[in-house]
């Protein structure tokens, strides 16, 4: 890569090119998660399709591979050579309420699709974290707020528009690229960079949820809790979706004052059916106890963000997932052992249920896999003071314990680094799916372009 070269792709595209050490350098590669810091050859600040076309082509002619970066919510491993394409500035977004869809480009945030539709009484499948780039999450396989009730995100997927590691930019559907169509939903940018999809919205205004917070200091009180949330989940319609959490919260002035500082069990509830219902639903939870907060009430769907309350600042974390089959008190004393309040790590573990419209398969499919789970375990720490290997080996305890009962793991809460592994990222699909989608990574991208990600390998001998 010579100055020229770069002086060359500046000409070609609308949006900034960055060397190393220029201004905007830093900001340009840095995403949600801190602790991931991309050192690429150069980055590409794509404003539309035609500048990922014009990078993935540079980068092909120099044998460079090609990462993509977003809003950085999912990072699998760091961009450490070759060229880093950013999304963030493809924001074009349009809202069809005859159709219900929506268009939306790779850098739009799902909060904002939820306020564009919400005044034609529609709603897009989001996720806890509303401020996570929508498309990012979409090709994820996209794990609702409501999923139990309605389905994967990436079922919605209509059409795709996506640059492939040839430099050729392509609309894509189920009927004029059912490969491409499938494998895109579930294995995102290992085939190439999307640069917007089309999806459905749903019917939805409103939903009753909130969360109860408990007090969860005394492991064997948290361990009741866990206990007696595992139980009710076997009892709720898919209409019921809920999750429990057990973390330590900060002492901060912006947290209201009865769990402010304190360890605590909190279970989420997010439900489209009626107020009335949902309080007799949850009525089982309200009975184990006194709760330091209660704040279940109804709901706009576009402050459905507040049911979990993920934190929207940028910090340095990692994570780990396991997808388990079933979950029983010998289980639930595991999780509190390794990841309570007690554990060696501070840790945010989250469980939450899954089945219902989860379980079953959409319209189109996809390689999204292990639909059969019955919950899905999630635990994340912060990183700081040298502390990732401590880090890392407390996750690996708590899932290594759970392996019993674990089917395998989901894409979008691996983590980084190790945990993003290629002998890891198998993990997240069924074994017919993983050797379709080796398969068509070696018709697709037989350089193997599109490597520094959740990355599927190229099989070898034979293609299709």
């Amino acid at each position: 890569m010579t100055h020229d070269h770069i002086a060359a792709l500046r000409a070609e595209v609308r949006g900034p090119v960055l060397l190393p050490g220029e201004d905007g350098w830093d900001d340009e590669r840095s995403g949600f998660n801190t602790a991931v810091r991309h050192r690429p050859d150069a980055v590409v600040g794509a404003r539309g399709a035609d500048d990922v076309r014009a990078a993935v082509a540079f980068a092909r002619a120099r044998g460079l591979p090609v990462a993509v970066l977003g809003t950085g919510h999912g990072p699998s491993v760091a961009a450490d050579h070759g060229v880093l394409i950013t999304t963030r500035r493809m924001t074009a977004l349009s809202v069809d309420p005859v159709t219900r869809t929506a268009r939306l480009g790779a850098g739009v945030r799902m909060e904002r699709v939820a306020a564009e539709a919400a005044p034609h009484g529609l709603a897009p499948l989001g996720g806890s974290a509303p401020f996570a780039g929508a498309v990012g999450y979409l090709l994820g396989g996209g794990l609702p707020v409501l999923g139990r009730t309605y389905g994967w995100g990436a079922d919605r997927i209509r059409a795709i528009d996506v640059v492939t590691p040839d430099a050729t930019a392509r609309h894509i559907t189920a009927e004029s690229d059912p490969d491409l169509f499938w494998a895109l939903r579930g294995a995102r940018d290992n085939f190439g960079v999307v640069t917007g999809v089309e999806c459905e919205l749903i019917p939805l205004a409103r939903l009753f949820g909130g969360g109860l917070f408990f007090d969860g200091g005394d492991p064997a009180r948290a361990r009741e809790l866990l206990t007696a949330w595992q139980r009710w989940t076997e009892t709720v319609p898919e209409e019921m979706n809920t999750s429990v959490a057990m973390v330590r919260l900060p002492d901060a002035p912006g947290l209201p004052e009865p769990v402010r500082g304190r360890y605590v069990v909190h279970i989420r509830i997010a439900t489209p059916l009626e107020a009335a219902e949902g309080e007799r639903l949850v009525a089982p939870l309200r009975a184990l106890g006194p709760r330091l907060i209660d704040t279940l009430a109804d709901l706009p769907w576009t402050r459905a963000g507040s049911i979990h309350g993920d934190p929207p600042t940028p910090m340095a974390w990692n994570g780990d997932t396991a997808l388990l089959d079933g979950l029983a008190e010998a289980e639930a004393g595991a999780i509190v052992e390794l990841g309570g309040p007690g554990a060696p790590v501070p840790s945010i573990v989250e469980i939450r249920l899954m089945g219902g419209a989860l379980s079953r398969p959409g319209p189109v499919p996809s390689a999204v896999g292990h639909r059969s789970a019955r919950y899905i375990l999630t635990v994340l720490s912060r990183l700081g003071n040298g502390d990732a290997q401590a880090v890392a080996a407390a996750h690996r305890a708590l899932i290594d314990a759970l392996a019993p009962r674990t089917t395998g793991r989901f894409l979008t809460f691996m983590g980084f680094g190790e945990n993003a592994a290629p002998d890891r990222v198998r993990t997240a699909y069924e074994p017919e799916d993983l050797a379709r989608l080796a398969r068509l990574k070696a018709r697709f991208d037989p350089r193997d372009t599109f490597r520094l990600n959740h990355h599927i390998e190229p099989a070898t001998g034979g293609t299709g």
